[in-house]
């Protein structure tokens, strides 16, 4: 080393020396570039009495080359060889505190000793934060751990130490890529120590504490902050928040898919065994079965096997009443218990599938389907008649059961008397839903017994547009909301809409997108290829925007009941407005989005909750009682009402009128009903257009001592007397 280089070096370790010096270096080193105010400032130095002090300091460091001046900005920075400094500085700092052994406990389970490039690397690689701008962060956060009194630290405290520096100084927008998703501690023991009746399953207590990683997850990183922002306060309600990347909320299959090529699982996994076609009807139940349970995993909530007992008649051939109808009760009492399920039945074989190619045994065609009628109706008979049994003691509403109405079903004498056995089943069990297809706008549609419905409105071809497609996802739009933010000018009202149902469509178009890039490998046996045709057709799926609260929302607006005729206007427009610019949202990013007023319990509780909260339980105008309110998600009508005139369902709710697909709830109460005098009302409704699709609903209590239950809400068992044994059974809930 020269005689001059030994007299820099000096020079700089005597720069150093002093701590007012160091401490300028420091600031630099953290804050960046400062003016010679900014500087003397953050030092807390005077500028009247410290003057002199400061500038012998700062000219001492300019001259050691620790320092540079920008002339332009009139700011100081380091030099190079100041962060170099700066760094030896901190080691030998690090090294003083050596003795301490700082260990971290690691997301690895593992002990180690504290290193503060491991903060520097997660801040690039998880937050995407500037290498510069990383290792200040980590330096900072590895002084504040060295100077807690901790003996060894956990790798979520160097997390929340780092976030809470990253607040500090004003980047949200890092912190929240860097957060850590999960519960508190004592929300996990609280959710483990559960003391409630109802009992929790450790794969419940599992998928509740994953939700809440999904759902954080979801806000924080994947919507943008307007889009969160409107859940969280209320305005919106989505659907399904921690699936909403992962997997579509509804399926609509096509059975005749899987008869025809069984299951080859070994497209999904490798390790699985495949299943052949099917050869006889308990093969193609177990068929059915399967593919039921496999995409449960890869959808939200409902799935749907519309055409089912025609697709599955050919496998009635020659099979023996008993022995078919007792497959049927092992199927359906099997699928019950792993998904949510609607089974849609067709009383007729219509004439759009007449010619279609009949898949029977081994996956063989055997003629057209329109030649398998007669069996087709006895599976329809069939199903009714043993889901009749199966709710005798207990109810139930899953499988749900979509009777499909057409022109023929009044007309053919056996299909007639499949229907009569239906209204049966519903006015005791008020399980079926009854779909209209008597128009040419429901003809070729599918419905799902949570109301949704998707019509050949994409290419035309119903085969393409209804089958292996679904909902892709829904959010929930709060209408009331609207009207108390629009202060009753109706040009608000729509502009405010408007901006809210913008939101959602991005939601929806950002669901479409995760799903597009990650299918393959969140959704291998829906996306499974055959003869390069994915299964499910995700670029056909449907999206809805429901309103919750229409009622309670046009009450408020005109200050009027449902039933006056300004609120009748209102209505009218609201629903032709809202279509209209739903659809041309939808067009706008390419998707399928309809506009509804679909039972959602979550959706109607939560929103009415958050409104009570924010204007007051005097102000805000719901459904329900005081201590439990809800927002209107269904259409209501008592029977009674109903029965006098089809047209009172408009009438009376509002809701028919609107261009909205929807569910009317037709209200049996707790009186018994004869099956005919439902048949007459249901040809009644489905002739005149009222409706598309319907229930006749009622609440039933069954009494776990006794086994038995009774229509409508009962505080003590008839039979038995007992009060804690008994359980509410309601469709949707109230809502």
């Amino acid at each position: 080393m020269s005689v001059s280089q030994r007299v820099h070096g000096v020079k700089i370790l005597k720069a150093v020396s002093s701590p007012l010096r160091l401490q300028i270096l420091s600031h630099l080193f953290d804050e960046g570039p400062l003016s010679y105010t900014e500087l003397m400032n953050s030092i807390k130095m005077s500028p009247s009495r410290d003057a002199g002090r400061f500038a012998y300091h700062l000219k001492f460091l300019l001259k050691s080359d620790l320092v540079e001046a920008d002339v332009e900005a009139k700011k100081y920075c380091l030099s190079d060889l100041g962060k170099m400094v700066i760094d030896v500085a901190d080691r030998i700092e690090k090294r003083a505190f050596k003795s301490r052994e700082l260990l971290v406990r690691t997301s690895r389970f593992a002990l180690e000793e504290f290193d503060a490039n491991r903060i520097t690397n997660s801040l690039i690689k998880e937050a995407k934060v500037p290498a510069e701008l990383a290792q200040k962060v980590a330096k900072e956060a590895e002084k504040e751990l060295l100077k807690s009194k901790t003996k060894y630290i956990t790798a979520p405290l160097v997390r929340e130490v780092v976030n809470a520096i990253l607040v500090e100084k004003g980047l949200e927008e890092y912190r929240n890529k860097l957060t850590r998703l999960g519960l508190p501690v004592q929300e996990v023991a609280a959710l483990i120590e559960s003391k409630d009746d109802k009992p929790h399953s450790a794969f419940e207590v599992q998928k509740t504490a994953g939700k809440s990683v999904l759902d954080e997850y979801v806000l924080l990183n994947v919507f943008p902050r307007d889009v969160a922002d409107a859940h969280l306060s209320g305005s919106l309600h989505v659907e399904g928040l921690d699936s909403w990347i992962l997997e579509p909320n509804e399926v609509m299959h096509d059975l005749r898919f899987f008869l025809q090529n069984g299951l080859n699982m070994e497209k999904v996994d490798t390790t699985y065994a495949s299943i052949p076609p099917p050869y006889d009807l308990q093969s193609a139940l177990l068929t059915a079965s399967s593919t039921l349970m496999h995409s449960a995993k890869e959808s939200h909530s409902m799935q749907t096997f519309d055409y089912f007992n025609i697709f599955l008649a050919p496998f009635m051939k020659d099979q023996q009443t008993p022995e078919a109808k007792e497959r049927l009760r092992q199927f359906i009492t099997s699928i019950a218990q792993f998904a949510d399920i609607t089974l849609g039945i067709e009383l007729t074989v219509p004439n759009f599938l007449a010619e279609k190619t009949a898949i029977g045994p081994h996956g063989k065609s055997v003629g057209k389907l329109g030649e398998f009628a007669a069996e087709a109706q006895l599976l329809a008979s069939l199903i009714i008649e043993l889901l009749t049994e199966e709710a005798a003691t207990k109810p139930f509403f899953n499988p749900r059961l979509v009777v499909k109405v057409r022109t023929e079903s009044f007309e053919d004498p056996r299909a007639k008397a499949v229907l009569l056995k239906a209204h049966g089943l519903a006015a005791n069990t008020s399980l079926p839903f009854f779909a209209n297809l008597l128009g040419k706008r429901n003809f070729q549609s599918s419905f799902s017994g949570s109301g949704f419905l998707v019509r050949p409105d994409r290419t035309r071809d119903w085969e393409i547009d209804t089958m292996r497609t679904g909902c892709l996802g829904s959010i929930t739009v709060n209408l009331p909301r609207v009207v108390y933010e629009c202060e009753h000018d109706k040009t608000k009202f729509m502009s405010l809409l408007k901006e809210r149902i913008e939101l959602a469509a991005r939601a929806i178009e950002i669901k479409y997108q995760a799903l597009k890039r990650n299918g393959r490998s969140l959704l291998p046996f829906l996306t499974q290829n055959v003869n390069g045709d994915h299964y499910f057709r995700l670029e056909n799926s449907s999206a809805t925007v429901n309103l919750a609260g229409f009622r309670e929302a046009t009450e408020v607006f005109t200050e009027k009941s449902l039933d006056s005729l300004k609120t009748e206007e209102l209505a009218n427009e609201l629903g032709q407005e809202v279509s209209a610019f739903v659809t041309k949202i939808g067009r706008r990013h390419g998707r399928r989005i309809s506009t509804t007023i679909l039972p959602s319990k979550v959706a109607s509780e939560r929103l009415a909750r958050l409104d009570v909260e924010r204007y007051g339980l005097a102000r805000v105008r719901f459904s329900g009682a005081r201590e439990n309110p809800f927002y209107s998600t269904s259409e209501r009508l008592a029977f009674n009402n109903a029965k006098v005139s089809s047209n009172s369902l408009v009438e009376n709710q509002g809701f028919s009128r609107l261009n909205v697909d929807g569910l009317d709830l037709i209200d049996l109460g707790s009186s018994e009903h004869d099956p005919s005098e439902l048949l007459a009302l249901t040809e009644k409704l489905v002739r005149e257009g009222v409706v598309s699709l319907f229930a006749y609903d009622r609440s039933f209590t069954y009494c776990a001592n006794c086994k038995k239950s009774w229509f409508g809400k009962l505080q003590k068992c008839p039979s038995c007397g007992a009060v804690g044994s008994l359980t509410l059974f309601d469709r949707f809930g109230s809502v």
